[in-house]
Parts: structure tokens; sequence; C-alpha cells
């Protein structure tokens, strides 16, 4: 038996190394929620603050998925890299701040061990806070996240997994539409008032969908609520998942993902998501038509050695027939989408951000939580997701 035991955490028993009297928290003005029409043109309005440059803007987020697709895994490598200030995915730049990761699903020794894979031997933020224990929201949840906040001005992010464990009982007489909403409510509410991102991570329904907002777990209600949907489900071909994104504030899109077992990151990878969800033979072909439109399949046979030239022409009908090609009268292919800009992907230039946001300042300390009261309640057992 260890003689120095690791003490549970949860919300209300992060220790605080010094005495010292608290410090108020910054008083925070209620937001105007009324104008004129010639007001509101006239008014001048901050950017959206953003997490990750072009995929989480302020507000909330629903991050969804199939069990054991890699969700946690994701969502723990956004916190330690926006409480670092590092690359998010391995490739998107972030300003660094403090962020609330409850892992309501997790052990201390579980987050240990994940971390210590995802660090890869760097040293761990101190701005990086992980909870397993916190109340629903009805029953103080959201107190105890906004006391947090308080202590934290420059707070970032707010990571909720899983957020069935948040949501608290349903109210009496309400449809399961209402009771939705109302629950995503809570988090929509700190978002706002603090001016934060707020991922929730959630899951998918078993019945898979060609729309990938209706495939959230729950009524409509929930994606309804949120600001933003992200959905990651399982890829074919050379990318381990899809990321399917659409919000008020992040354009439509969608990103191509590689999952690395050693490291348990998820990278972005470059370059359209039909890239990567296709063959290898037609994956080949992509990129020998991007980088020389106008290609016949003759001209191809030289990238590729092991595939007969019969195969090739016959590849390129199917993939212009299926759009990932264009064929003109003299049997010439040209690619059906733009080439991305070769190294690292800049995000931000797809949703209309700003890749260094004005309203992020450099990383500062993260303040201690010192809040009072117990719980009482034990560490959850769950299996991560």
């Amino acid at each position: 038996m260890s003689a120095n035991p690791i003490p549970p955490l949860h919300l209300y028993s992060v220790p605080s190394d010094t005495e010292a009297a608290p410090v108020p928290p910054p008083k925070r003005e209620r937001p105007r929620t009324a104008w004129t029409a010639d007001q509101l043109m006239a008014a001048n309005f901050p950017e959206p603050k953003w997490a990750v440059p072009g995929i989480l803007a302020e507000g909330v987020s629903l991050l969804a998925g199939p069990p054991k697709v890699g969700k946690s895994w994701l969502s723990l490598g956004l916190a330690l890299a926006v409480a670092a200030g590092g690359q998010a995915f391995d490739s998107v730049p972030v300003q660094g701040g403090p962020v609330l990761y409850l892992a309501l699903e997790d052990t201390p020794r579980r987050l240990q061990t994940r971390m210590g894979k995802l660090l890869g031997g760097q040293p761990a933020p101190a701005g990086l806070t992980l909870v397993t224990e916190c109340p629903p929201f009805p029953q103080g949840g959201t107190e105890a996240i906004a006391q947090w906040l308080d202590r934290n001005p420059d707070a970032r992010m707010v990571v909720i997994d899983v957020f069935a464990k948040m949501r608290g009982q349903a109210p009496q007489g309400v449809s399961a539409y209402d009771a939705d909403y109302v629950s995503v409510g809570y988090a929509k509410r700190l978002a706002d008032h603090y001016g934060i991102a707020v991922v929730l991570v959630h899951h998918v329904r078993k019945a898979g969908s060609d729309d990938f907002l209706t495939e959230v777990s729950g009524t409509n209600g929930i994606a309804g609520a949120a600001d933003a949907t992200l959905v990651l489900k399982r890829a074919r071909g050379q990318a381990d998942g899809i990321v399917h994104v659409t919000g008020r504030d992040v354009d439509e899109a969608e990103y191509a993902l590689s999952f690395q077992p050693a490291s348990g990151a998820w990278h972005l990878l470059d370059g359209p998501v039909t890239d990567h969800t296709v063959g290898d033979t037609r994956a080949a072909i992509l990129r020998y038509v991007r980088a020389h439109p106008g290609a016949k399949p003759k001209d191809m046979a030289g990238e590729l050695p092991h595939v007969d030239l019969d195969t090739i022409r016959r590849t390129c009908a199917r993939m212009a027939e299926a759009g990932q090609l264009t064929r003109d009268a003299s049997g010439r292919y040209y690619p059906d989408t733009e080439t991305r800009t070769q190294g690292a992907p800049v995000v931000s230039a797809l949703s209309g951000c700003p890749v260094n946001p004005s309203d992020q300042h450099e990383r500062s300390g993260q303040s201690e939580l010192e809040l009072s009261g117990l719980s009482g309640s034990s560490e959850a057992e769950g299996t991560a997701v």
C-alpha cells in the first residue's frame, strides 16, 4: 500500500498551497440584452474568442461520437494544448490560458496514464485543472464551475466529459426536446457570461445518417441549443477519423484525422478529406492529378507501377462519375477541388477567424481554486470513451 495515496479529485477538493486571504473575483457587468435597431448597427462587438482557431469558438460546442472512437483522447489532448499554449491536433497554434477538465468517468490514475502518453516527456501545464467529481448542473454544478471561472478570469475552455453526468434529472412535465434544450442551456449561460468555450462530450445514435447533426444522441434540442456541433466518426482509407463541424460562429467543414496509438494524440491531416478516405490507388491518382492537371491515365502509370494501365483507366472513370475528378473530351483529368497549400494547415483561414485573435493574451499562471465544502461522493469508475 502506498504511503502517500493520491487524494480524490473533485471540484470541491482542489488543494490550496497558501493560506493567503482570498482575493475577491473581478466584478462582471451584466451584458446588455436590448437595443434599438440604430443602436445595434452602431455598436462595436469584439470578435469571438477562439480556444482552437477555426474549430472551437467561445460558446457551447458538442463533441459527439460513438463509444471507443477516441473522444476522451481528443478532448484531453485539446485541453493540454490550450492550457500550455501549444498546437492543437499537432498543427493548429492556440493561445494559452487556464482550462477546466471535468473527467467524470475517469480516475486520477487513468488520467495520469493518459496525460503521460500525450505529453511524451514534456512538462504538464499548471494551467490545466483536472476534476473527477462534480454535482450535476441543477444540483450545484453550475455554481461550482462559475466559482472556478471567477478565480480564473483568463480561462479559455471548460471540457465536460461526459455531458450525461452533468445534465441532471429532466424537469417534470416538459417534453423530451425541452428537457434536452434546458440541459444544454446551463452550459450555454456559463459560456456566454464568461466568454469561454465549453465543450460537452456526448454520444451519437447507433443508427447512422447522411446528416451528421441528426446522429447526436437525444432530441434535436441538444444540437439546437449548442452553438456548434462536432461529430467524430471512424473513417475508411488512410484516415482514422473525420470530424464534421458546423456552428453559428464556425464554418461548416470536415477534417481528416489520424490517431497515433503510441502517444494517444489525434493529428490533423493535410489536404481535403477525400484524399484520406479513399483507397490507396485513388489517393495516388488524386495526388498525381493535383500536381499535373490535365494528365491522362498513361501519364499516371509511372506513379502507380503496381497497378496496370487498364485498372488506372477504370479507376479514373469511376472517380469522374463520383465527382472526385473531372474529365474533358480528350480524356484528360483535372482535380475537382482546389489544391490546399502545402505545409501546416491554417484552419483559421477556412472559418474566417484570425490565427492570433486580438482578444487572446499571453498565458498567465492559473490561480488556485478555493471552494468550500465537500461533495462526499465517491470516484466515478466508468470507462473512458
